[in-house]
């Protein structure tokens, strides 16, 4: 057939040659959106029992005491699990302008006699120990007003020290 003339009646060209950029766009995204999944489920089955340091409460028992100076997050676990301390009491702090590393260290001395009220047997056991967690300067502006009182148990423990 010459350059340029119309095909003959009943013939038909071959189909035009299918290129596979949908395809290949779809799995990259599709892989995109896969590892994304995959990511978001790892954040939430990794830090489900990792809550913010201001929103324990009594009776929320930790996986370890924290070692740090700053703590912003802990490991809650069930207390009938190995842990090493047990939220006692949360003494909230006079609303007002921050009040010093001072008055708060003051505030905290109210931890003792929560600890009795809470486990009488307590404070003759000798592998428990006081530690307190407490609002900074900065988180003071942010509303924290919590001197959390956390039982420490050196060994840990499995149940609740609440008697």
């Amino acid at each position: 057939m010459p350059y340029g003339a119309s095909p003959p009646p009943g013939y038909y060209a071959p189909p035009p040659k299918k290129t596979r950029w949908g395809l290949i766009i779809g799995l990259v995204v599709g892989a995109f959106v896969l590892v994304g999944i995959a990511f978001i489920a790892f954040i939430v089955i990794a830090t489900k029992d990792t809550v913010t340091a201001t929103d324990v409460k009594v009776g929320d028992c930790l996986k370890e005491i924290p070692s740090s100076a700053r703590v912003t997050t802990v490991e809650t676990i069930g207390c009938d699990q190995t842990h090493a301390g047990e939220v006692y009491t949360v003494l909230l702090m006079p609303e007002g302008d921050y009040p010093g590393m001072s008055a708060i260290e003051k505030y905290q001395d109210k931890c003792e006699p929560e600890l009795a009220d809470y486990s009488p047997t307590a404070l003759t056991d000798d592998s428990v120990r006081m530690y307190v967690l407490y609002p900074t300067e900065e988180t003071w502006k942010q509303g924290d007003r919590a001197v959390t009182c956390i039982a420490t148990l050196d060994p840990p423990r499995t149940g609740s020290i609440k008697g």
